[in-house]
C-alpha cells in the first residue's frame, strides 16, 4: 500500500512540475457583446490548454456575469509566436435596467476560440488577440461572431 501512496504521489508530483510553466492569469480585455473584462486562468495539458474566464459585461441596459470554459490546442508560428483554438462552452446570467423587457436572465452557449499569441522569453508575460464566437442554446438560440479581445497574462 505504500508503494502505491508513492508511486501515485510522484506522478502527480511530476505531472504538477511538467506543467507548471504550462500556466498563465490574468485579464481578457474587449470580451462580449458590450464592454467587458474577463478574469483568465490557463492551465497546461501537454501541448494543449485548458482556459477558464469569469467574465462582467456592461451594456447600455444590462449587467452580466460569465463563466466560459474552453480547450485549446496550441501550435507555433515562428520562434515566441503562435497560434490556439478552440472549443467550449459558456454560461452566466444579466440584469435589465428597469424599463426593458427581457426574455430570460440566464444564457449557455457553446463558444469557439481561435487567436495569435506572442510569449516574451525575458519576462513571463503573454499577449493574445482572439475571436470567441458563440452558438447560445438558452434563453433561445442565436448565434454571435462578437467577443475579440486582447488577452494580458503572467505565465507561470
Amino acid at each position: 500500500m505504500k508503494k502505491i501512496l508513492f508511486i501515485i504521489a510522484a506522478v502527480f508530483t511530476m505531472t504538477a512540475t511538467a506543467n507548471a510553466q504550462n500556466n498563465a492569469l490574468g485579464v481578457r480585455l474587449g470580451g462580449g457583446q458590450g464592454y467587458g473584462a474577463e478574469l483568465s486562468y490557463q492551465r497546461g495539458l501537454g501541448g494543449n490548454r485548458l482556459e477558464l474566464d469569469l467574465g462582467l459585461r456592461t451594456g447600455e441596459h444590462f449587467t452580466a456575469f460569465n463563466l466560459t470554459g474552453i480547450y485549446q490546442w496550441t501550435g507555433t508560428i515562428a520562434g515566441n509566436f503562435g497560434w490556439y483554438a478552440g472549443v467550449g462552452a459558456s454560461a452566466g446570467f444579466w440584469t435589465w435596467e428597469s424599463g426593458h423587457d427581457s426574455d430570460g436572465n440566464i444564457g449557455i452557449a457553446l463558444a469557439a476560440q481561435g487567436g495569435l499569441e506572442y510569449d516574451f522569453k525575458a519576462i513571463p508575460i503573454q499577449l493574445t488577440l482572439d475571436i470567441r464566437p458563440k452558438f447560445y442554446i438558452l434563453p433561445s438560440t442565436d448565434f454571435h461572431w462578437g467577443d475579440i479581445a486582447l488577452g494580458i497574462r503572467y505565465r507561470f
